[in-house]
């Protein structure tokens, strides 16, 4: 079996990268038959570890600082961000995300309500405006989406909004924020929203 981990010293950091198609239960298995390796490089100087390369859920995230942290006393930091938003991107990535862990909301979103999902989203009904719908891959609405909707919310700007009727005053795709105005929307419809080839959301 290859590895799909590999540990490497960088300036003030221990680093961990993981390959972006590795599977949790891999990466688990690789880390317990290398940390007591990476234990031997601490003696008083406790270096703080670095984990980077493929995006992690919060889930992921938790078990594998848990696993480090159980084996050695240091600090564990991950370049993957734990929540979703344009605040927690900590870097833009491009990945295929044709297969992805998918929710489906079963009814329509009122103003007020927000769902949020590491994944894609999938609307059986509207958007309303005053509604949010943050995930961390695609988002497809069934119906109007008249809300904010962000997808790729930890930087993947492969990812996609759909929707019978895009209607928002604001969109965005990983970092990337499409404004419209109130008139826009009136006279012109959309359907399909994605990052273009000169790193500005394009709709159509």
């Amino acid at each position: 079996m290859s590895s799909c981990i590999n540990i490497f010293l960088k300036t003030g950091y221990i680093m961990i990268r993981i390959k972006d198609e590795a599977k949790l239960a891999n990466i688990l298995d690789e880390l317990k038959l290398k940390l007591p390796e990476l234990k031997k490089f601490y003696k008083e100087e406790k270096t703080p570890i670095l984990v980077t390369g493929k995006i992690l859920k919060a889930r992921e995230i938790d078990e594998i600082k848990t696993l480090i942290e159980r084996n050695i006393k240091v600090k564990v930091e991950f370049d993957s961000p734990r929540t979703l938003g344009l605040h927690a991107i900590k870097k833009n990535f491009r990945k295929e995300i044709a297969v992805s862990e998918t929710k489906f909301y079963q009814s329509s979103l009122r103003s007020g309500q927000k769902i949020e999902f590491e994944g894609s989203i999938v609307v059986l009904g509207d958007v309303n405006s005053g509604a949010e719908i943050i995930a961390e891959d695609n988002i497809i609405v069934l119906g109007n989406l008249r809300g904010m909707a962000h997808a790729g919310a930890k930087g993947n700007e492969d990812a996609i909004i759909a929707a019978h009727m895009i209607d928002s005053l604001q969109i965005r795709i990983a970092d990337k924020i499409k404004e419209r105005s109130r008139e826009d929307t009136q006279v012109q419809a959309f359907t399909l929203a994605y990052i273009n080839d000169n790193e500005e959301i394009e709709m159509e």
